[in-house]
């Protein structure tokens, strides 16, 4: 499996937060000819004076957080960094990880309840649940990449092809059997109807897809990342492609309380996380070497190598979030994941905090 280059795009990252970024990245494309390829996100933000390396966010005293997060998925590995660099500390932030792993609506009832303050996790796993009430507020985008859809070199090559076949997941509500919908959707291909959907745990998914039991798998990093480069494997798809090569992958959010009531410490918690993101993708083998004091059945070299595919430099603010959202929200209608009366603005409005305003 092959990749577009990814240099061009680092040596931009210094500029994150400019107006000279934004311009840049906007205009530049990897691999264009490869329709699966990387792709360079703009930087977006909410207002001319937001920026990274800003002060004005910091709070004039320390003040404790519980932050829920799955501190085993390499895409949120920047997290660790705002500690183990300070960045958390510059805020003036005591940060207590509560690690809910894979368990989003427990993640999420926590945040509802007050027995965390915010939480890092994936919108399209999270947008159902908001749907459904949870008092839980977004307020950035923080990357995009993570979700690969994998197939047998000898296996479907398009999305047009995967129409009567079988695709392994690891759950039916898993972000990425929504993302992967998404785009079956605009290749002509109901995810629904014309496609099954088979659930495995996500270490067997290569396994059931060497057997044919099924002719994709798709997942999360860095599984997914080490399936697609083994022997006869190929990636077909990611949730870089197309439309969504800008916009976010992962959210941050805040209990509904906190953005009401401490609006200065979700803009503090979120500019952190933006800032160690960004931090991230100048120096993933720092963050790489640091990760692996957490992290299970990786290594450095693997996790360094998935940090320069997800694009750590890119997030959203504001409007741009809240347009990003909305994106998500009109596409999860098409593929009956949210209600046909939603309104997909008017929802991405409705559960998006503009801490920075």
């Amino acid at each position: 499996m092959t990749h577009a280059p990814h240099l061009t795009r680092r040596h931009l990252l210094g500029l994150a937060g400019s107006a000279a970024a934004a311009a840049a990245f906007s205009r530049l494309a990897l691999g264009a000819d490869n329709p699966h390829a990387q792709h360079a996100h703009p930087v977006a933000a909410s207002s001319a004076d937001f920026a990274l390396d800003a002060q004005r966010w910091a709070l004039p005293t320390p003040q404790k957080i519980k932050l829920a997060v799955n501190l085993n998925a390499v895409c949120l590995a920047p997290v660790t960094v705002a500690n183990t660099q300070g960045i958390f500390r510059q805020h003036n932030l005591d940060v207590e990880f509560v690690n809910f792993g894979n368990s989003t609506e427990v993640l999420l009832e926590s945040l509802a309840t007050n027995k965390a303050d915010a939480a890092i996790g994936m919108a399209l796993r999270w947008l159902k649940a908001l749907e459904q009430g949870f008092d839980v507020k977004l307020t950035a985008g923080t990357h995009g990449g993570c979700l690969r859809l994998i197939t047998q070199e000898s296996g479907p090559q398009t999305f047009e092809a995967l129409k009567g076949q079988t695709i392994g997941v690891t759950d039916m509500a898993s972000p990425d059997k929504n993302f992967f919908s998404l785009l079956l959707k605009r290749h002509g291909v109901d995810p629904v109807r014309d496609v099954s959907w088979r659930t495995y745990p996500i270490d067997l998914l290569g396994t059931a897809l060497e057997k044919g039991e099924i002719q994709a798998a798709s997942g999360s990093d860095p599984i997914m990342y080490r399936l697609g480069n083994q022997p006869g494997m190929r990636e077909l798809s990611t949730n870089l492609a197309e439309e969504y090569a800008n916009l976010s992958c992962c959210v941050v959010g805040v209990s509904g309380t906190l953005a009401r009531k401490q609006k200065p410490v979700a803009a503090a918690i979120t500019h952190s996380i933006l800032q160690a993101h960004v931090w991230a993708s100048q120096h993933p083998e720092v963050v790489a070497q640091q990760f692996l004091k957490i992290a299970l059945n990786t290594t450095a070299e693997e996790v360094n190598a998935i940090l320069n595919q997800h694009t750590h430099a890119h997030y959203s603010v504001g409007n741009a979030f809240t347009r990003e959202i909305a994106v998500y929200a009109k596409d999860l209608k098409t593929v009956e994941v949210l209600r046909a009366s939603t309104d997909p603005l008017k929802f991405a409005e409705s559960i998006h905090a503009d801490v920075f305003s």
